[in-house]
């Protein structure tokens, strides 16, 4: 294990990756209710969307553990599942069969990108101040997740505000965020985890920490084949490209499909990897020679794109990677046998369902908010002070939060970026592929206006 993982010279121990996995998997396992909660509304069998999205989280997460040796899990990607049934399906018209072949084809597009070496020039393309406001863009936005999702911040007024404090859910968050803020500054070992688990068990006698209904695994199993490479059936790519007048439309939403995709998991490698040391100086010297496909970062890219489409195949949504990978890379997580973790726990999750969706946003919540504190220290390496540089950059750092959405924030700040350059008429120091990036960009938007 030693040998394979490379744990000391990574730094870490079979105790410490193992917390790590535990850590990540606890932050992510809402997706295994969630998402065929989500799915199923456009018709697709609740539980073979269950099993499917285990299934293809098992196989993206072992994927990147084991071929590229970094802590990442995947799974269905939130945001990427909304678009699929509510934009793809009900407003656009096309069936769920229709929509997994465009996530298969999405799939396919970012292999080749992948292994052309391109989703990698985009990264070297990226300024360095611009990478460190993702970075912290990307601490924001999960400490942000984690006040959304308990219910600590509301909308209920038009505009965002602290919920009263009326609700046991959100007196177990506060405990459960003191816990582990203690715990932290202790340098308690696993630190993380030891909240989570406390505070789901102390949601018990409160209320909070209860069961869900969900499918029996054998439900799930029987119902498996209604999804199980429906793409290739009738109703799939054959009928998506049937009908001519439809096919611009095909083409727009595969294509705002595969960029949200690319730069959601550009802006967490770049988020979480660079400041922990997963991706270090072999990935930089790779990039800077364009050293064929040798890295972590090459092999964590292809991870990544190859999970989208073999999940599309079982019958699920876009699989990414999950930014709540932070979690365990924050409990110390810097190798894939942190993702094996993840996956054994995905398989087991399979059997357990009914007691892994027990565990409440309360509990898991306060280690994300915590894990957004330790990233927001990239933009100590932002000149502020320097209009030009904090323009972009506060795009990059906090509209990708106030938006919801990675690939947002990375997209406006490469629209504003390029805007600053041409007033300062410096447009060589803007890369050519950061042109088109900002062209694509600009042109998804304008598409999603009138879709």
């Amino acid at each position: 294990m030693e040998k394979f993982f490379k744990l000391k010279e990574n730094g870490t121990t079979v105790s410490t990756e193992c917390i790590a996995g535990l850590t990540t998997f606890f932050a992510m396992a809402y997706i295994i209710v969630v998402n065929p909660s989500l799915l199923s509304q456009s018709g697709m069998e609740w539980g073979a969307v269950f099993l499917a999205t285990i299934i293809a989280s098992i196989i993206g997460t072992l994927v990147m553990g084991l071929v590229a040796n970094v802590p990442y899990a995947q799974a269905p990607g939130m945001g990427l599942n909304a678009f699929f049934v509510y934009t793809v399906c009900f407003t656009l018209g096309f069936t769920w069969q229709q929509a997994l072949s465009m996530v298969f084809i999405c799939g396919i597009l970012n292999i080749i990108i992948t292994v052309t070496n391109i989703r990698k020039y985009i990264i070297k393309a990226i300024p360095h101040s611009l990478q460190n406001a993702i970075g912290g863009g990307i601490g924001v936005f999960i400490a942000y997740l984690g006040f959304l999702n308990v219910g600590i911040i509301n909308f209920d007024g038009g505009v965002p505000a602290l919920s009263t404090l009326n609700q046991p859910a959100l007196w177990l968050f506060i405990i459960g965020l003191v816990l582990i803020i203690i715990l932290q500054v202790l340098n308690v070992k696993g630190a993380i985890l030891i909240g989570i688990v406390v505070t789901t068990l102390l949601g018990i006698p409160m209320g909070v920490t209860t069961s869900t209904d969900t499918v029996s695994f054998s439900d799930a199993c029987a119902a498996l084949p209604t999804t199980f490479l429906a793409i290739f059936t009738a109703e799939g790519i054959g009928s998506l490209f049937s009908d001519v007048t439809k096919l611009p439309l095909v083409l727009i939403t595969i294509f705002s499909f595969s960029l949200s995709d690319t730069f959601d998991t550009i802006g967490t490698f770049i988020g979480t990897g660079r400041r922990s040391g997963i991706f270090s100086e072999e990935d930089e010297k790779s990039m800077e020679n364009n050293a064929g496909f040798k890295s972590k970062m090459d092999k964590a890219l292809f991870a990544d794109a190859i999970a989208t489409s073999i999940g599309a195949l079982i019958g699920t949504s876009n699989t990414t990677t999950y930014v709540e990978s932070a979690a365990g890379i924050g409990a110390g997580g810097r190798t894939g046998l942190t993702s094996v973790v993840v996956a054994l726990c995905f398989a087991i999750s399979a059997f357990l369902s009914t007691f892994i969706s027990a565990i409440p946003y309360a509990a898991t919540s306060p280690a994300l908010v915590v894990v957004g504190m330790m990233m927001v220290s990239s933009f100590a390496e932002i000149k502020w002070a320097d209009f030009d540089e904090a323009i972009p950059a506060f795009f990059a750092g906090l509209f990708m939060a106030l938006s919801y959405n990675i690939s947002y924030g990375i997209g406006t700040a490469f629209i504003f970026y390029c805007i600053v350059k041409l007033c300062k008429k410096k447009t060589n120091e803007i890369h050519p592929i950061l042109w088109v990036a900002t062209f694509l960009f600009i042109l998804n938007f304008v598409l999603l206006a009138f879709i």
